[in-house]
């Protein structure tokens, strides 16, 4: 596991702690994380590790009432750093109930997105990249939720793992 991969688990289970948490909520988070820690944070490196995570699939963002909400994605093996069992006594969030056929759908939107790029560019790291991360989100789907992946949405629609697939393929 690299180091960044790490971090990446540890925003997962920071987010994890409260369900869901806005990016500006996990922000807060890893500023208070960072002052009891006893280091200053630095935010354009955060924000920056936060981009990362989600373009990695270890968040995902999903709406809620127009509120854009990130939780745990299907990459993520949550962990938490020190300190950070205290976040919930010290943000004023509540936990929240993760809708997770809202996710699932926003993470399947996005995927296949991805996918397409990945293809469209001849991307075969992230095309590697992609293929398991749809292994992983069949297992994944946040409260109970069911994602298939594997199959045909649509009878005009490749099924992601298989353009994916096929990409490596050719």
């Amino acid at each position: 596991m690299t180091d960044a991969e790490a971090l990446y688990d540890d925003l997962a289970g920071i987010v994890d702690l409260f369900g869901a948490l806005s990016r500006a909520e996990l922000g807060r988070a890893l500023d208070e994380l960072a002052f009891k820690q006893g280091r200053d944070a630095d935010a354009d490196a955060l924000s920056a590790a936060v981009e990362d995570a989600v373009r990695e699939y270890y968040l995902v963002a999903y709406d809620r009432d127009g509120v854009e909400l990130l939780v745990p994605g299907p990459a993520a093996f949550p962990s938490l750093p020190e300190n950070a069992e205290d976040l919930p006594h010290i943000l004023d969030v509540d936990r929240r109930e993760v809708d997770g056929e809202a996710a699932a759908d926003a993470t399947l939107a996005r995927l296949r997105s991805d996918a397409d790029a990945a293809v469209e560019a001849g991307d075969d790291d992230r095309i590697e990249h992609l293929l398991d991360v749809t292994y992983d989100a069949e297992l994944w789907a946040p409260g109970g939720a069911n994602v298939d992946l594997s199959g045909e949405t649509d009878a005009n629609v490749e099924s992601v793992r298989s353009r994916l697939e096929g990409a490596l393929d050719a």
